[in-house]
């Protein structure tokens, strides 16, 4: 991972290549894109935007690495319905750039989150993340509760169950030294060799291996008791075929014993499928998921 500092990275070899592979990535977006950086203490947040301007927002959380950019096979259906407000994460790869204040707790987290929602003009809004994006999206909506109307939740690691043992164990070196090979490799592995879009998939291996992250601010995982106290109308969209948790199992239990909570599994998606394929039954999911 780099050292450099974001505006510097630009500059690189990688930096270049990184968003080269980012911009090859967002044209693959079927629908006009605006995109905009909005301020506040912690850096300048970037955002990709489509959809009708008077339509019911909603703000979209990618996973950590993939980029705002990963949501090409979904913004087509959901901007028929809604304003989508696509979010690099600060911190992390994509166009968002944390020269500000260092976000050091999830207090800090969330104040981030709050103040890119108030710039981009958003009082009340559907919040879909997937993977760590939705660790945030749930901390979230706990404590914003008056200000997301929908959460829809694809793959939630660490939300409501642990990681199994053989997803961490192959992780865990990737996050210690990562490289293009290794990330490659992890997405093929759990993924079961489905067809990845070899763009998306540079992008993330270049930005694995060389973008300038700051350190990841993980939320942790809700107690019941606050999860029972939830006030936001919640569907968890599980991977079938997920190889960080047990996603059947997961779903019965978040469906019998979380008020609020409805659980579904979407057969032939893996954690590093998702949201990109299988994209009829996953868009379909988040429709009804964000409906009023």
């Amino acid at each position: 991972m780099s050292t450099l500092s974001p505006t510097d990275f630009t500059a690189t070899a990688e930096g270049v290549a990184f968003y080269r592979a980012y911009d090859r990535v967002l044209a693959k977006w079927p629908v006009d894109v605006t995109s905009i950086d909005l301020a506040s203490i912690y850096g300048t947040t970037h955002v990709n935007m489509c959809g009708p301007l008077d339509a019911p927002p909603i703000v979209l959380l990618p996973g950590a690495g993939a980029t705002s950019t990963v949501w090409f096979r979904n913004v087509a259906a959901l901007a028929t319905r809604y304003r989508v407000y696509a979010i690099d994460l600060i911190g992390d790869s994509g166009r968002s750039i944390a020269d500000g204040q260092r976000l050091l707790s999830v207090d800090d987290l969330m104040s981030w989150l709050h103040a890119v929602t108030e710039a981009a003009g958003l009082m009340n809004f559907g919040l879909v993340g997937h993977s760590y994006g939705a660790m945030i999206a749930l901390s979230y909506a706990l404590r914003e509760p008056d200000r997301v109307r929908k959460l829809a939740l694809l793959d939630p690691n660490s939300c409501f169950a642990g990681m199994r043992a053989s997803y961490l164990a192959r992780a865990v070196p990737l996050l210690v030294r990562p490289t293009e090979k290794r990330e490659r490799n992890f997405i093929r592995w759990e993924t079961n060799g489905q067809q990845i879009d070899e763009d998306w998939l540079d992008l993330l291996a270049c930005g694995a291996a060389h973008f300038p992250k700051a350190k990841t601010i993980v939320p942790k995982r809700p107690k019941r008791s606050e999860l029972e106290d939830l006030a936001v109308d919640t569907t968890v969209i599980l991977a079938g075929g997920s190889k960080v948790h047990d996603s059947g199992r997961l779903a019965t239990d978040i469906g019998e014993s979380i008020p609020r909570l409805r659980a579904t599994a979407v057969d032939g998606a893996t954690h590093h499928t998702m949201p990109m394929s299988p994209a009829a039954e996953l868009n379909e999911a988040l429709i009804k998921a964000l409906s009023t």
